[in-house]
This record gives C-alpha cells, structure tokens and sequence, in this order.
C-alpha cells in the first residue's frame, strides 16, 4: 500500500507510525517503573502501638513493695532494745528476738499474731501494772500491791521483773546500793552499766529510792 504512495508521503507516515509506537513503549515502560506503595513499618518490639492503653508498671512488677521494719521492744522482756524483722513478721517474732518474756510479763494482754509496723514500740506489761491485766506485782516490803518498787529494799527478783531490767542489771543494781548505801534518787541508776537516761524514764513512776 505504502509502495503506491509518493516518497515524500512515505516518510511522513514512517515518522507518524515510529512515534505511535515509541510513545505506546514509552507509556508501557512507565507503567511498569511506577513505584509500589510502601508497606506500613511494623513498631518496634517494646513499645506500644499508638491507640493502645500502657501497661501498668505496678502490674508488671512483682517485686514487692514492703521492706525491713525496725521495732522497739520493751516491758517484761529479757533483752529490750531496737530490732530488725523482714516485712511481715509478727509481734510473736519480736518477743522472741528479744530473749522471751520474763516471769512477771502480763504475756495474755499482747497480742502475738499482731504484724510489726515500721516504728512501732512493743510493749509487754508487768503484771500489776498500770493499764496490764491479771494478778497484781507482789508488793515490796512495807508497800501496797498498787506501790511503786522500792530501790532500796527490792530483792533481786523484784528488780528483774521491771522493763530493761534483767537478772543481771538486776544483781548490779543490788551491788551498788551494797557499796554505795541507799539510793537517794532514781536518776541515780545511770551510774549503773546497762542503765541509760531512756531506760531510767521509763522506770520513773515504777521505782522510788
């Protein structure tokens, strides 16, 4: 068909039909390098996706919370003093650190299933005391059931039986009034190993020289 044209027409449709098919394979080619469209990033491992809820740290921690609890132990106890105990122990665990009670302790008004609180004063009456249930102390001589004890006439058992005060601070207390003569104040008692200014208020009211 083309050979019954003339020349200059023969061009012409050879141009016209080389840039039909250039622009079909140009289109084609531009099709074919257009970019995907790119997946979402995953995020990354331990955090949290946006629009979900935190997680609570409380709940992911078992770690827990409670710590050592420091006590003071005093009244009708062997060894009274400041003690150590594990979050959770009981004022059964304190009187038992403290070397048991002794034999005048009013141990039916204490409570031993108690848990210990940080700061807490353990106190194990007398019996006979003031606010301590059951029989009364037995009187010093010449006193009332009610009196306070008298330094200068205790015996060694008497003595023992007051708070800080064991059969040992006890038998000093007995040496010094032997070397010494009668007590003529209670502060006097600081002169005695073991005997400090707390311990000495809390025996004031309890003893009189």
């Amino acid at each position: 068909m083309l050979e019954n044209l003339p020349v200059s027409r023969q061009r012409l449709l050879l141009f016209v039909l080389a840039a039909i098919v250039a622009l079909l394979l140009g289109a084609r080619l531009v099709r074919g390098a257009a970019p995907a469209t790119p997946a979402a990033p995953l995020p990354p491992v331990g955090t949290t996706p946006a629009g979900a809820p935190a997680a609570d740290p409380a709940a992911a921690d078992p770690t827990p919370a409670g710590g050592p609890v420091v006590v003071d132990v005093v009244g009708a106890v062997r060894r009274p003093g400041l003690y150590r105990f594990a979050s959770g122990s009981r004022i059964a665990d304190a009187v038992r650190r403290a070397g048991g009670v002794t034999r005048r302790a009013a141990i039916a008004q204490v409570n031993l299933a108690a848990p210990l609180a940080d700061g807490e004063q353990v106190v194990v009456p007398v019996r006979g005391s003031p606010g301590a249930g059951g029989a009364p102390a037995a009187a010093p001589a010449g006193g009332s059931p009610t009196a306070p004890l008298d330094l200068n006439t205790a015996t060694a058992e008497q003595l023992d039986a007051l708070p800080g005060i064991g059969p040992v601070t006890a038998q000093k207390i007995l040496d010094y009034r032997t070397q010494h003569g009668a007590f003529t104040s209670v502060d006097e008692l600081d002169a005695i190993p073991g005997i400090g200014p707390a311990r000495i208020d809390q025996l004031k009211g309890l003893v009189v020289p």
